[in-house]
């Protein structure tokens, strides 16, 4: 898995390139899941992705299985997916009986055309238990102004699944968490990661610490579970680390509960 801590510094243009150096763009795969059911869900994914939405991400099929066997979570709730990459846990929601399912990832026009692929290629099994969703896909970047089709404050759960390890996005999640998740007791934000990195466990932990930093959040530990196999079988670290998905929840305080959200509203529109 590379990253930015990894990587050299950019060289911008100034070597040339011979012809062909860059490898042709790869074609796009697909996979599968199967819920508690016995039911399949296919998803198509994208052959690249440099934001690593190429990718059926361990937390995404751990917080699926999580909902599964915790429905009543979605159930007649507004589901609001950040970094939702093929969508798996959003397209569960749908089947698990959510009112309202929106998918949402980094704006890139293959990625989320994929994306609401995913989803038009599951209506069928999705309508089979809950036939009145209303389940879509959109592109939206973190920390951004909410455009006219995400009202702020008026999701019960959202959900971000293998999230952390982009440390310079830590203040545009919790920005967006702050601005979307309703005042409602029973509202939760479904943090699930993986530390594919182990040595910077820390810094993707440190997103629970700004979180708590702000005072008008709580934060609690919902469990551990760990995978078959590592994701990145060239990457370095503690093998039983990185097969490790580690579940968290975000609330309101009692005291931030119902609280009216209007002037979130005009901040997100300045």
């Amino acid at each position: 898995m590379a990253s930015s801590e990894d990587e050299e510094e950019n060289l911008g243009s100034m070597f040339q390139e011979p012809e062909g150096y860059f490898s042709p763009e790869k074609p796009s795969t697909s996979t599968s899941y199967t819920l508690l059911s016995g039911e399949i869900i296919q998803l198509s994914l994208v052959g690249h992705d440099p934001l690593w939405g190429h990718l059926l991400w361990n937390a995404g099929q751990v917080v699926s299985t999580y909902l599964q066997k915790n429905d009543s979570l979605v159930r007649g709730k507004d589901v609001l997916e950040l970094g939702a990459a093929a969508g798996l846990p959003s397209i569960v929601c749908g089947v698990l009986g959510a009112k309202k399912v929106l998918a949402t990832d980094y704006p890139s026009p293959p990625l989320i055309a994929n994306l609401a692929h995913n989803i038009s290629q599951n209506l069928p099994l999705i309508h089979k238990h809950n036939a009145e969703v209303n389940i879509s896909a959109q592109g939206y970047l973190w920390g951004a102004p909410l455009p006219s089709s995400i009202a702020p404050s008026s999701f019960n759960i959202l959900i971000l699944a293998d999230l952390l390890f982009n440390h310079s996005c830590h203040d545009a999640l919790i920005c967006t968490l702050r601005f979307t998740l309703s005042r409602s007791p029973s509202s939760l934000a479904l943090v699930f990661f993986t530390p594919y990195r182990p040595w910077l466990y820390e810094k993707d932990m440190a997103f629970f610490d700004l979180v708590r930093e702000g005072g008008d959040m709580v934060v609690e530990k919902l469990g551990e579970w760990e995978m078959e196999k590592v994701m990145f079988e060239e990457d370095r670290g503690d093998q039983s680390v990185r097969r490790t998905v580690f579940g968290w929840g975000v609330r309101w305080t009692q005291d931030e509960q119902g609280i009216d959200t209007g002037v979130q509203r005009k901040e997100v529109e300045a």
